[in-house]
């Protein structure tokens, strides 16, 4: 779909607030000028994140939302760490956590990079059927750890195996 047909798509809805986000979104050539024409036209606008690729270039518009990958999703040779610098107070950062293990990870890395004092917000969220909210929930007031626990909200709305939503 071309760019224009995207951004054309995403206003006809008439909403103020428009996340750009589904697999890697600065994966694609158009996707830095998309999101400074989606802030042009007066929305408020969110980017979803693998935190993989240089968000540098990002229009400063954008809130955007940087994933780091803890070991348990096998990707964490992926973070740009880079990335880290270039967060302001209006973005917000999200590790998907599989167990405990993880849970130790994110509290130092969040510790070591000061990420909590950079960003709005940093969220742990449990990675579907792997870990128990419950248990992130104890393990932070436990900690008295700077961040917000949320759920995989699509998980909840739709069939947890169901894609493209």
């Amino acid at each position: 779909m071309a760019r224009s047909d995207v951004l054309e798509q995403a206003l006809s809805f008439g909403t103020p607030l428009v996340e750009v986000t589904g697999g890697e979104p600065l994966l694609q050539a158009g996707a830095l000028p998309l999101l400074r024409e989606l802030c042009d036209s007066g929305r408020t606008v969110l980017l979803e994140t693998s935190g993989e690729r240089d968000i540098s270039g990002v229009d400063p518009r954008v809130y955007r939302i940087m994933d780091l990958k803890a070991p348990g999703s096998g990707e964490s040779q992926r973070n740009r760490w880079e990335n880290i610098e270039h967060l302001t107070r209006r973005d917000e950062v999200k590790v998907v956590l599989v167990g405990r293990d993880d849970y130790e990870w994110a509290k130092r890395v969040i510790e070591e990079h000061r990420i909590a004092d950079r960003v709005n917000a940093v969220l742990l969220s449990c990675a579907w059927g792997e870990l128990a909210p419950k248990d992130l929930v104890q393990w932070v007031l436990a900690d008295k750890l700077p961040v917000r626990v949320q759920v995989q909200i699509h998980k909840v709305i739709w069939d947890a195996e169901t894609q493209g939503v």
